[in-house]
């Protein structure tokens, strides 16, 4: 059975959507097919488990705080450019993505155990190299990369804030309508999103046909410090972002968590955005 989830978990593109080339020199790295651009930065970062995945810190030059995005499991870093992009300029949030082992240029096999040491990897890079404390870091989860995130966020005391977007109560209870937690399950999010102690905002579609809103509302339920839940009317598993309410409650909900306004600076400026263009429809999770 836990093969099973775990099959059915894991859908990297194949071929990869991207190419990280070296710049000659040998000193930096550059993401093809994305355009050379001072405020993005590509990594390549090794895991507890002799991995090496990729990373790209997407800055943004007024950031408020920074995400650290896990995403669904049928995508990867090539096929995310424009959500990044779109993300950061209308949230006012450096992002920094990854791709799990065995996706995009990273290199080793996508297993739960894997994910773990990915996004640990990811988190250790964001504290080294950027200064990024946990008071400043908000962890999203997309579909499948709600795993990911709960495991981090369920050791880590001080995070700003925590999104489960579309996420999964676990990987049986996704193929299966059971109610009830194995040992051979992966992604045991029901269990341990009990060990969070942050804000958590928690995502949802009311006709995902993917992964059912079910899970969405009771993840929330089992949630220490609640936010108040977006529940997308007619929203599906891989559209939120398309919806005008999403962007509305992300942006109450990067305000509430927001530390005290600089001065002269109010919080209707904070929101106000560039543009509310909408980024292709984005690809993430295909279990069954």
């Amino acid at each position: 059975m836990g093969n099973v989830a775990s099959r059915f978990a894991f859908y990297p593109p194949t071929p990869p959507t991207y190419k990280v080339l070296e710049e000659k020199d040998g000193m930096k790295l550059i993401f093809s097919p994305l355009p050379k651009e001072k405020n993005v930065e590509v990594h390549r970062l090794d895991t507890k488990s002799g991995n090496k995945i990729i990373a790209i810190f997407w800055k943004h030059p007024f950031a408020r705080f920074t995400f650290l995005y896990s995403h669904g499991n049928a995508a990867d870093l090539g096929q995310m450019i424009d959500l990044f992009m779109y993300l950061r300029a209308q949230f006012r949030v450096n992002i920094m993505s990854y791709d799990y082992s065995g996706y995009g240029a990273s290199t080793g096999k996508p297993t739960e155990l894997n994910t773990y040491y990915d996004v640990e990897a990811v988190y250790d890079c964001l504290k080294s190299q950027y200064g990024i404390k946990e008071e400043e870091l908000i962890l999203y989860g997309q579909s499948v990369g709600s795993g990911p995130t709960v495991h981090l966020a369920s050791k880590l005391v001080n995070l700003r804030a925590v999104v489960i977007h579309s996420g999964i109560l676990s990987g049986i209870r996704v193929l299966y309508p059971i109610k009830m937690t194995f040992w051979f399950d992966i992604f045991k999010n029901i269990d341990k999103i009990k060990h969070v102690n942050s804000p958590m905002l928690v995502l949802h579609g009311t006709s995902d046909e993917v992964v059912d809103c079910t899970h969405g509302k009771q993840l929330w339920e089992n949630c220490k410090e609640k936010y108040e839940p977006l529940w997308v009317k007619g929203g599906g598993h891989c559209d939120l972002e398309a919806y005008p309410e999403y962007l509305k409650h992300m942006r109450k909900f990067l305000n509430a968590m927001e530390k005290p306004t600089t001065k002269g600076e109010t919080n209707e400026q904070l929101t106000q955005n560039p543009s509310d263009n909408q980024p292709k429809r984005n690809k993430c999770l295909g279990f069954g």
